[in-house]
């Protein structure tokens, strides 16, 4: 049998073609889209990645610079400033225990001193106000003014007795 084909066929099967080419170009274009999309996400994911790493690094690096430029510094700042006020602190320290001794044994001599008067006074009335005193190597007793009416020696106004020097 032989087929003729009529413009009405022809036209039907045109359209089936077309309508199957046009099935597979979507088909192929859906494909291509959809692996365009996977490369493109898995592109963009990779830049993500690579992004929030050097972010990471960049943070690390800050971190490390503000260690240097601060945390140091400040260390080695407190560091001084306890070492410079410890050592004030004991030289203060030291300081105040020596002029507490100080007063303390300036307290002690003048209780010394003033005992040393009492004593001289206690020696001056029990020796009626005699003394002794050597002048150019001469020895002299010095007696109270009025013991002695012409007295062969004074010293200082008062009558005095020459020792011999034998």
């Amino acid at each position: 049998m032989s087929r003729t084909s009529n413009p009405n066929d022809l036209t039907a099967r045109l359209r089936r073609r077309m309508a199957t080419e046009r099935r597979q170009f979507e088909e192929t274009a859906a494909s291509e889209l959809r692996q365009l999309g996977e490369n493109l996400r898995a592109v963009a994911n990779g830049e993500l990645r690579t992004i929030e790493s050097d972010t990471a690094v960049t943070v690390a690096r800050i971190r490390v610079m503000l260690l240097n430029a601060w945390l140091r510094p400040l260390v080695i700042g407190l560091s001084l400033f306890l070492a410079f006020s410890g050592g004030s602190w004991g030289l203060m320290h030291w300081l105040s225990a020596g002029i507490q001794s100080r007063f303390e044994t300036l307290a002690a001599l003048r209780v010394r001193i003033d005992e040393g008067r009492e004593t001289l006074a206690e020696i001056e009335d029990t020796t009626w106000g005699v003394t002794l005193l050597e002048i150019d190597g001469d020895r002299f007793v010095v007696l109270p003014l009025g013991a002695l009416e012409n007295p062969p020696w004074t010293v200082g106004g008062r009558p005095a007795l020459k020792l011999s020097s034998e």
